[in-house]
């Protein structure tokens, strides 16, 4: 299986071959491509799974604005420090949103995250 991510419609697909299975909407970077807020086009691989982890961006001595969440649910990094996460601190998912990440509902980002093993292809286009 494989998972796209289209930035363009905000929308992620789960694809077993050429079979979509799942669709959801999700929130990714509010960036431009190439910045640290862009949610990275391209393929890339999961290359770790966290239950929870914490994400912030506090050592970013050129941010606007600090933030800090503890125990984000259900991520797998699938590009440096992007990756597909739950987003339980806000519901705007179907709109750019994030500092990268694909944000996706708490029941969606846990399917993923039991459906997806480690090197599962992420194709990010749009």
């Amino acid at each position: 299986g494989w998972v796209d991510v289209e930035l363009t419609g905000e929308i992620v697909t789960d694809y077993v071959g050429d079979r979509p299975m799942f669709t959801t909407v999700a929130s990714t970077g509010k960036g431009q491509q190439g910045t640290d807020l862009a949610t990275p086009k391209g393929t890339h691989r999961i290359w770790v799974k966290l239950i929870t982890a914490t994400m912030d961006n506090l050592e970013d001595e050129e941010a606007s604005r600090f933030y800090r969440i503890e125990d984000v649910p259900w991520v797998q990094y699938f590009d440096r420090g992007v990756g597909l996460h739950a987003a339980f601190w806000h519901r705007s998912f179907g709109r750019v949103r994030s500092h990268g990440c694909v944000n996706l509902p708490l029941d969606v980002a846990a399917f993923l995250y039991s459906w997806a093993p480690i090197g599962t292809a992420v194709t990010v286009i749009g």
